[in-house]
């Protein structure tokens, strides 16, 4: 029986990590914490509590290096947003 794999779609490989990070949302009125899993220049996957509350768009701040990145929802899983740096 032959192994399913997945195919590899990110054009840049994505570094694993676990860093605390913040969702700034609602003209920065509310925010949604978040664990960064893995990352790259292009985009990350956030693990989150609840997908409710995050939208399509927003601005996520890597607390360890106080870096903010502007985003874009790419897929959502159960607990996990694949996001897009614009």
């Amino acid at each position: 029986m032959r192994e399913a794999t997945m195919e590899e779609r990110r054009s840049v490989p994505r570094t694993r990590t676990l860093k605390s990070g913040k969702i700034l949302v609602q003209a920065h009125t509310s925010l949604i914490d978040c664990t960064v899993r893995n990352l790259t220049p292009k985009g990350a996957l956030l693990l989150v509590p609840s997908l409710a509350g995050v939208p399509e768009n927003f601005e996520l701040i890597l607390e360890s290096k106080r870096t903010h990145h502007q985003c874009r929802v790419a897929w959502r899983g159960e607990n996990r947003v694949g996001v897009e740096f614009i």
